[in-house]
């Protein structure tokens, strides 16, 4: 199990928009389950929609992305590889994602070759599917100034 710091040594992604909030099983380069606490609180929540808060499917997508990422990157690396979001594919959202809400992001590896990855993924509230569909990505070795 990843906590936050953990996750932000791995990460680049820094308040408000790190979607990820624990990292519960990660197999690398097979599957990944994470976690993200949807609260009130979220900056997003101010204008989507006050009256009737609902937290935007893109950033759900972009959550799943997060977790997803950590099937890819490879801890004992010295360089910081960057997961970037290249593709979304057959995405769907069965309902929506309100304060007080947990999502449960699950991932797998469909296809990994070197460096680019396809990843089924799927976000549960109470264990039924929120949001779910192929994601891809591609790894950057990013430079260390």
């Amino acid at each position: 199990m990843l906590k936050i710091k953990e996750i932000m040594d791995l990460l680049p992604h820094r308040y408000p928009f790190i979607l990820v909030d624990r990292i519960l099983e990660l197999e690398e380069g097979v599957r990944v389950v994470g976690i993200k606490n949807v609260t009130i609180n979220e900056a997003f929540f101010q204008g989507h929609y006050p009256d009737h808060p609902v937290m935007p499917g893109v950033l759900i997508v972009e959550a799943m992305a997060q977790v997803s990422g950590f099937m890819l990157l490879d801890k004992h690396k010295s360089s910081r590889q960057l997961p970037y979001f290249t593709g979304i594919d057959k995405v769907k959202f069965r309902k929506p994602v309100v304060p007080g809400d947990q999502l449960r992001i699950e991932s797998e590896m469909l296809k990994l070759r070197r460096n680019i990855a396809k990843v089924y993924c799927r976000a549960l509230v109470d264990g039924e599917i929120v949001a779910e569909g192929e994601l891809m990505f591609t790894v950057v070795e990013e430079a260390i100034v």
